[in-house]
């Protein structure tokens, strides 16, 4: 039993903090080792429970959740979300001929059987629904007796030559060339807004389920009938996700076998083995249950928390299975093991796993729904782990032990040279430790300038959440390349009194913000009511275009409003949007975009016009960079400091705090310069990243630090007492950078981009953690805490 009295000195003498701990940790391992029927009992009950309400839970999405609902710009837009629906969370659906042009009976009739299918689809805007063959669509034009107008598509239309001859001529006189109707003549658009909730039953749109009808009853269903269908738009884009999530289940088995096999290579133990994969799927059944409990459910970005909850936990198992298999070759018993197991590690694992909680719990202060639920989530799932690791893992493993061949493994091992660990031992002496430290300022120096072309936002066309060459974003490409309507709209809306959206004072602002903005880079063009106003005063003089600008008689813009489309005046003439058709949505054009139209609303706002930001999807967009770019450094300031004094809390020394949370950062520099190498943007997908690896980053040094300064404590030199150091947990903390880079490895083969994007930046941010932590935490001790021996042989460190 000397063994494990040592091991247990050594332990309670690493710290103030554990000092504070000590009564809390006797008083749980007196009663957890004495009860442990009752404890089994309690988690079997607890895991049942949290399975079925996990067995309840489903994909949920929802418009509001992905944008930040409290930014200016979103309120603004909420604010008038029943004027801009139709240019806000909207799809399009664009019908190609795949033989010919779009003017034939065959292909009309498709058009009209898409339309009439669209508009039953639960979740349509009914109301504002386009097409060539809806009523709210229609030509005009001008004649001697003056102007006349009519549906595209004429009543009684029977696919005669002659009607095909109309619709053609009605189609070149309504201006929908272009946005309605490709440029080629070969395709028409489905116009299609959406409602957030249903009106009918009161629930929140099923985006996956919408997606799903989308592909049944119209891709499936009509491209057997003459016709290819191309869907874009934001709802699509989430459905595709939601479709892509479901391969999730694969990944997560490919993860646990993965698992399975690196631990049972690293411990040669079956039970050991099969006792870690069992408390850790339950952690990730006790946070799924959890979460539904709350009231989430699995949205595409928090879909991936149960693959880190696993990870997590058995990253940190690796350590019991360590630490039991060293003391069962001492000669202890199961129990005895399982005891000091549970001593040695509670207090570094509950602090390495609070500081993993802190690392998650800091992207709340990113005001995205998504992106808060996956906070939320994620901390339930640490303090799970808390939960199966810390409690539950031990007394399984009092029952089971280690197996023979295990100990034979650990025998073999302890016999072994080391001849790498040796090597890596000697970054504790000076010569080495100076060396390290000049190369990591070089790599921090280099990273830190190629990150500053790191950009806020997304950095591709179409829709980055999804690969480039997938379906959607095929389909996103057809339409920009067909159409000059651009899919990227940014809307500002212009505030006005009652009634006078048409007057010429508004008119006379608008038209002035128009031709600035169409003089910024990457806007191709803009329209507003004064547009279209302008070209029916034109046709109702003779078509004369000198009768083609504003007007001051308010008779003569009255007459012109009443033919304007509505979707660009509300119902009491209060506010007027004004859209900017954009030649993408790159960080760079949304914003100069930003910067030109909040410059003009500074300085041009009145009482007769406020133009007041934003809407469209650019809209909605710029104002997600903005908070990003906002939220970007509170988050890293507060992860970095929590995880900071956490680590100081621990160890009681600033010097030791240094040594742990410099590679930290050194890391997070490295995933920004990899970040801006590969083009990805600090967007909502990847800003989490950064926290998530500095949080679970901090366990390798709190446990490399921990059991080196027992061996200090011992008298060891610094070099000595590493290399015992590696021998035990070093091995440990290498396996277990191995693990957390296999549980999101499996992500990089995902459908979903941002998922393959996290997955990469994680597998770098795990691995090179543990490299960092195992190199330049003993060069930095050996730099920034020399050791003195006093006349008794023990070696003091400074506070």
């Amino acid at each position: 039993m000397k063994d494990l009295n040592d091991s247990r000195g050594g332990v309670q003498g690493t710290g103030h903090g554990h000092q504070k701990f000590s009564a809390v940790e006797r008083f749980l391992e007196t009663r957890l080792f004495k009860h442990r029927l009752a404890v089994l009992l309690f988690f079997i009950a607890a895991s049942i429970l949290m399975g079925w309400q996990a067995s309840q839970l489903k994909p949920d999405a929802s418009f509001a959740k992905m944008v930040p609902a409290y930014h200016p710009y979103i309120a603004n837009y909420f604010r008038y979300e029943n004027e801009l629906r139709p240019l806000g969370n909207n799809i399009r659906i664009a019908v190609e001929a795949r033989n010919g042009d779009i003017y034939s009976k065959q292909y009309l009739d498709t058009l009209k059987k898409i339309t009439d299918e669209v508009f039953y689809i639960p979740g349509v805007d009914r109301g504002n629904l386009k097409s060539l063959w809806t009523p709210n669509v229609l030509w005009m034009e001008v004649t001697e007796g003056g102007m006349n107008a009519g549906q595209i598509i004429p009543q009684g239309f029977d696919g005669s030559p002659e009607k095909i001859a109309e619709v053609r001529a009605n189609v070149q006189r309504s201006g929908r060339i272009g946005s309605l109707v490709a440029s080629d003549g070969r395709s028409a658009i489905v116009h299609v807004p959406l409602l957030e909730t249903d009106p009918d039953s009161g629930q929140r749109l099923d985006y996956g389920l919408f997606s799903e009808r989308l592909e049944n009853l119209i891709r499936s269903k009509y491209e057997t009938q003459g016709v290819k269908i191309h869907i874009v738009g934001f709802a699509k884009v989430v459905g595709d996700l939601i479709e892509g999530a479901k391969a999730i289940a694969l990944f997560f088995a490919i993860t646990v076998a993965l698992t399975i096999a690196v631990l049972l290579w690293y411990s040669r133990c079956l039970r050991s083995t099969a006792v870690t994969v069992l408390c850790c799927g339950l952690a990730v059944v006790w946070q799924l249950g959890i979460v539904r409990m709350l009231g989430f459910g699995l949205d595409p970005y928090s879909i991936l928390v149960p693959f880190l909850t696993f990870a997590i936990g058995v990253s940190h198992a690796v350590q019991n299975i360590n630490t039991m298999a060293s003391a069962k070759l001492g000669g202890a018993t199961n129990m005895e093991t399982a005891r000091l197991t549970f001593r040695q590690l509670f207090i570094p694992g509950t602090i390495a796993l609070l500081c993993d909680a802190v690392g998650f719990s800091t992207l709340l202060v990113i005001k995205i729904g998504v992106i808060q639920e996956l906070a939320i989530s994620a901390s339930v799932g640490v303090a799970v782990i808390v939960a199966t690791k810390m409690f539950l893992l031990p007394v399984l493993m009092s029952y089971t032990g280690v197996s023979g061949a295990c100990l034979r493994h650990q025998a073999k091992k302890s016999r072994n040279k080391h001849t790498v660990m040796r090597f890596v031992a000697r970054f504790a002496e000076p010569k080495f430790a100076k060396c390290a430290v000049a190369a990591a300022l070089a790599i921090y120096g280099m990273a830190f300038v190629m990150s500053r072309d790191l950009k806020i936002g997304d950095l591709d066309p179409g829709a980055p959440e999804l690969r480039a060459d997938s379906r959607y974003n095929k389909d996103i490409a057809f339409i920009a390349s067909h159409y000059s309507a651009s899919p990227d709209v940014f809307v500002v809306m212009v505030k006005t009194p009652a009634g006078e959206c048409g007057s010429y004072p508004v008119a006379e602002a608008v038209d002035r913000f128009q031709w600035e903005m169409e003089n910024v880079q990457g806007v191709e063009s803009t329209t507003s009511l004064f547009s279209v106003m302008k070209k029916v005063i034109a046709n109702v003089n003779g078509g004369d275009l000198r009768w083609q600008a504003l007007s001051r008689n308010r008779f003569v813009t009255n007459s012109a409003q009443r033919s304007v489309p509505s979707e660009f005046y509300n119902n009491d003439c209060s506010m007027t949007p004004v859209l900017v058709f954009l030649a993408d949505h790159k960080a760079d054009t949304l914003t100069r975009v930003v910067q030109a139209s909040e410059a003009f609303a500074r300085e041009n706002s009145t009482e007769s016009a406020q133009f007041i930001l934003a809407a469209g999807n650019s809209g909605i967009e710029a104002a997600t960079n903005i908070v990003i770019r906002q939220a970007e450094i509170t988050m890293l300031v507060l992860v970095y400091a929590i995880v900071a004094a956490l680590v100081f809390w621990e160890f009681r020394c600033w010097r030791i705090t240094l040594c742990i949370m410099l590679p930290l950062y050194v890391t997070s520099a490295l995933c920004e310069a990899i970040m801006a190498k590969l083009g990805l943007g600090v967007k909502v997908a990847t800003l989490p990243v950064i926290a998530l690896g500095i949080g679970i980053g901090v366990d390798y040094g709190i446990y490399i630090y921990n059991r080196l300064q027992h061996f200090l404590n011992e008298g060891l030199p610094l070099k000595e007492a590493y290399f015992e150091t590696l021998k035990t947990t070093g091995v440990a903390v290498a396996l277990t950078g191995v693990t957390l880079a296999l549980g999101v490895l499996t992500w990089l083969w995902s459908d979903i981009k941002f998922q393959a994007d996290m997955g990469l930046l994680l597998v770098f941010m795990f691995l090179w953690n543990m490299v960092g932590a195992i190199i330049m935490i003993p060069s930095l001790a050996c730099l920034l805490l020399p050791a003195r021996r006093t006349e008794a042989g023990k070696v003091l460190q400074p506070a």
